[in-house]
């Protein structure tokens, strides 16, 4: 990519990333404007969005920032009009707006249920859709979803989420077959346990929890933001210009845990070998 300096405003692209003044939407922000973007920033919270531009300020991107709630179709609509007011274009969405909280199936009330799904897959539609129109006027356009390994696994605990993520995974897909005529790639990365301020507070509750969840990661580590941030770089780059309605998974081999049979491990512990 080139530079964001030497680009003169209206010749940069521009990258419209959900939730992206915090946590993992905010290392996506800082990727894309290291790479030359301009960025609007769109999240609830007017605290979210101040501390997301202080954050990239001295990048050398523009940043705007646009208080909306991805679960309200005319707020979106508005936010993306007034995206195209102020940059003159849209190359990327990024839907990264989510809402996660852990619970059993049996306690999740409907509110809590209808809450976490508008975010997750009723947000992600409703940006797609309004996006649509300035995307396909891009040269290289190109939407990144963040969907999470129990989309297509199980996620006891969050079976709202799961649900949520899963109907993303189906909507990229589709997307990625309907606006490939248009030129928009559509792809998703599914980020495994990674530790930002949110996650801590929401997910990893305890250092038992913590600890078990590292112990079924064959990497041996938590990821971090900027792990995901670089695939995300990576599939909205002309380097993944053939590649569309792919998920890449981004979590350290979690997802395929030990294996369906951990036998060398116990080959190890024994110092028995396989003959040659």
């Amino acid at each position: 990519m080139v530079a964001a300096e030497d680009r003169a405003p209206g010749e940069r692209p521009v990258a419209l990333v959900t939730g992206g003044g915090t946590g993992l939407g905010l290392a996506i922000s800082i990727a894309l404007a290291r790479d030359g973007y301009d960025l609007a920033l769109a999240s609830r919270s007017a605290e979210h969005l101040a501390s997301g531009a202080a954050a990239l300020a001295g990048l050398g991107a523009r940043v705007r920032t646009f208080p909306t709630d991805v679960r309200a179709p005319d707020q979106v609509e508005h936010t993306v009009d007034e995206i195209g007011r102020t940059f003159g274009r849209l190359d990327v969405l990024v839907n990264n707006a989510a809402g996660n909280f852990v619970a059993p199936a049996e306690r999740i009330s409907p509110n809590g249920w209808r809450a976490v799904v508008g975010i997750v897959l009723d947000g992600t539609f409703f940006c797609s859709r309004s996006a649509f129109p300035w995307l396909r006027r891009a040269p290289h356009p190109s939407i990144v979803n963040i969907v999470a390994s129990y989309a297509w696994m199980a996620g006891p605990g969050t079976a709202h989420s799961a649900s949520a993520k899963a109907g993303v995974l189906a909507l990229t897909r589709t997307l990625a077959v309907e606006w490939a005529s248009y030129g928009i790639r559509v792809n998703a990365v599914a980020p495994g346990p990674i530790r930002t301020e949110g996650t801590d507070r929401q997910l990893w509750v305890s250092e038992r929890v913590t600890e078990s969840v590292r112990a079924g990661i064959p990497l041996g580590r938590f990821g971090t933001s900027e792990d995901v941030a670089e695939v995300v770089r990576f599939l909205v780059s002309p380097r993944a210009g053939y590649v569309t309605g792919e998920v890449v998974t981004v979590d350290g081999g979690q997802w395929l845990g030990k294996g369906v049979m951990p036998l060398l491990e116990e080959f190890r512990k024994s110092n028995t070998g396989v003959s040659e």
